[in-house]
């Protein structure tokens, strides 16, 4: 019984030993700001660690201001100098060469005798035909006389005649034929190429002298079957010459109609002015412009981004990168033309774009217009 009457009295004194109030306020905000403290401790030791949240999120960018600009697309092309009279002479007989009138270098004109073979046997066949032409020649005209003077008969005369034309043509043939024994220039220009002796044997096959005239150059070229509807004749085209480090605007003077079956790819031409830095068979690269625009937006193609939604940038916004999806036109030199998505006084993002996502700080290192 005397242990039933202490227990009330044990947990009167417990309760009225407990803080109430102000007091267990007190003690509960004593209690928070020493785990305050001890959180602040651990933010600050590990930002010291592992840096500032803010510097983590900021990214170093570089930016362009969009502007509008004239935007041209071009078709590069290769092809190679040709020389518009650009032929090889050869001999027309098989012979010893006897003489050798020009050498590599020399100006020659059209008809001009460059190389004599050997004729010294139709020299003495057409010696003989002469000697017999002058006598049907002195036989013919005493037959004349006499015809005039109704001497003789039709017939003598018909025949001394006919002997005379026989002769002349004989004579002719031979001739004909001693040409035939020598190279001849077909055109003006220069002489190219020659590797010929006197003694050495000529041929048509074998034996022959390039002559080019330089004044009248072309540039020859295929072009790719896909691209028939994009060039033709008078398109203006930038002709690049890499050996001579030079440059010329020109336009297309020929542009060829059927497609090669084989290569799939139809020739064009270009004329050439006169230039001493250009020279048959150099290599050329031909910018042909296949589309034109005044007035575009165009950007630096490493600044646009590939995903599956579609291709899109970043502009910075007051230090933030802000994505947009971009519609792209023709693309050259490394500049390619934006349709739709920018609009002029946007700063693009260039460098450092692929670092960033939509949202980021961004800190802007260098700014270009």
């Amino acid at each position: 019984m005397k242990k039933l009457l202490y227990i009330p009295a044990i947990l009167l004194l417990v309760a009225c030993s407990k803080p109430t109030g102000k007091e267990a306020k007190k003690a509960e905000l004593d209690k928070l700001k020493t785990q305050q403290a001890d959180l602040s401790a651990k933010i600050a030791k590990l930002q010291a660690e592992v840096g500032s949240t803010d510097s983590v999120k900021s990214t170093d960018v570089a930016v362009m201001e969009v502007k509008q600009s004239p935007f041209t697309n071009y078709i590069n092309l290769q092809g190679k100098i040709d020389a518009k009279d650009n032929v090889q002479a050869y001999p027309q007989a098989q012979a010893v060469i006897t003489a050798i009138n020009v050498k590599v270098g020399d100006h020659v004109s059209k008809g001009e005798i460059l190389v004599q073979l050997d004729n010294s046997v139709l020299k003495q066949n057409i010696a003989q035909a002469e000697t017999q032409v002058n006598l049907m020649k002195t036989l013919f005209d005493r037959q004349k006389n006499l015809w005039d003077q109704k001497i003789g008969t039709e017939v003598q005369y018909l025949q001394a005649q006919s002997n005379l034309q026989s002769a002349q043509k004989q004579v002719a043939s031979l001739r004909e034929q001693s040409a035939m024994y020598r190279i001849v220039s077909p055109i003006s220009g220069t002489v190219d190429q020659m590797d010929l002796k006197l003694g050495q044997a000529a041929s048509p096959a074998t034996t022959f002298i390039r002559i080019v005239n330089t004044e009248y150059l072309k540039v020859k070229a295929d072009v790719p079957e896909s691209y028939s509807s994009n060039i033709k004749q008078g398109d203006k085209v930038n002709v690049v010459v890499p050996d001579a480090n030079d440059s010329l605007m020109a336009k297309v003077t020929f542009a060829g109609r059927v497609i090669d079956p084989s290569s799939r790819s139809f020739p064009i031409e270009i004329q050439l002015p006169g230039r001493k830095t250009l020279r048959p068979n150099m290599t050329v690269v031909l910018k042909v412009a296949d589309y034109s625009k005044a007035t575009a937006i165009v950007v630096p193609i490493n600044a646009i981004q590939k995903s599956e939604n579609g291709d899109y940038v970043f502009v910075n916004i007051n230090n933030i990168a802000k994505k947009k999806v971009v519609t792209e036109g023709a693309s050259y030199g490394g500049n390619v033309e934006i349709k739709t998505g920018l609009n002029v006084g946007d700063k693009l993002i260039t460098d450092g774009s692929t670092e960033v996502e939509d949202g980021d700080k961004v800190k802007v290192l260098q700014s270009g217009n």
